[in-house]
């Protein structure tokens, strides 16, 4: 049996969950980012019971069918530019659509009609995101972070990072220098 759990996106999520999936007495769930997969079916009461703990921990047992299929783009989508230290060689649609067993039209407009934003807004949210990680860690120049998450140049890269951040990359590296020299200053 598998359970799908919204916002449930980092290491310390997987953890909470194995640990009140633990006390309910599920001791070899599968968990993963935002699916838990049971060896048992669940009570209705340990059902209830999970989704309150949950909730008071900012995560959300899901029930219906859209939003699980939205929350399992988003993991996947995630996953991808979060976690994996290679972007697919294919277009992103191609990589979703085969990871979900799904059209990705169908994927596409189930994503736009439940959050409001395209699958394609929502992947470039995240690349900029990881872009900030990867500067702030001040390990790989623009170029070199630009080649990574398959930006066609770092002007590019800059160009997006700007429009979303209204920042440059430069400058948001900057105010991170600027800020750890002020709280060294303290």
């Amino acid at each position: 049996m598998k359970l799908y759990i919204k916002y449930m996106v980092s290491l310390r999520c997987k953890l909470l969950v194995k640990s009140e999936l633990n006390k309910l007495g599920f001791h070899n769930a599968l968990i993963d980012l935002g699916v838990v997969e049971l060896h048992k079916s669940i009570t209705q009461q340990d059902r209830e019971t999970l989704k309150a703990v949950l909730l008071k921990s900012g995560l959300e047992l899901l029930d219906d069918k859209r939003s699980i299929l939205v929350e399992r783009i988003k993991n996947v989508i995630i996953e991808l530019i979060h976690y994996s230290d290679e972007l697919p060689k294919v277009n992103y649609s191609d990589y979703i659509s085969e990871k979900l067993n799904y059209d990705y039209t169908y994927l596409a407009n189930t994503f736009s009609e439940v959050k409001g934003m395209t699958i394609q807004h929502y992947i470039i949210l995240h690349k900029i995101e990881r872009v900030k990680e990867l500067i702030l860690y001040d390990e790989l120049s623009l170029s070199e972070i630009a080649y990574k998450l398959h930006y066609s140049s770092s002007a590019h890269l800059s160009n997006q990072f700007k429009k979303i951040t209204g920042l440059t990359p430069t400058y948001f590296k900057q105010l991170k220098k600027k800020r750890n020299q002020n709280l060294e200053n303290l």
